[in-house]
């Protein structure tokens, strides 16, 4: 872990918007629990893609999304695990 001074454009809950040093556009903090549940969600609607009429590339769409905010929950629990910190369970 590292302190750095970011830039901070707003804090609102759920919707801080900050830009990182070296970055050139800000970027929004998902709080872990929030990515948590988003995951699940979208995990259980993915789950039932094949009952759907979606087109293919909705499908492709959605499996897209599911595998990037999978990937970025996974991430955020791996690294908060390294730092001691129990990370929100999915679905919780």
């Amino acid at each position: 872990m590292r302190l750095e001074q970011i830039e901070i454009y707003s804090d609102a809950t759920n919707a801080a918007v900050m830009r990182h040093p070296g970055r050139h556009f800000p970027g929004v903090l998902v709080q872990g629990d929030t990515i948590s549940h988003l995951a699940s969600w979208l995990s259980r609607a993915v789950a039932e893609i094949e009952t759907c009429n979606l087109s293919d590339e909705a499908q492709e769409g959605l499996l897209y999304v599911h595998q990037s905010l999978t990937g970025l929950a996974e991430h955020y629990s791996a690294v908060v695990r390294q730092h001691g910190i129990r990370p929100p369970s999915q679905g919780a």
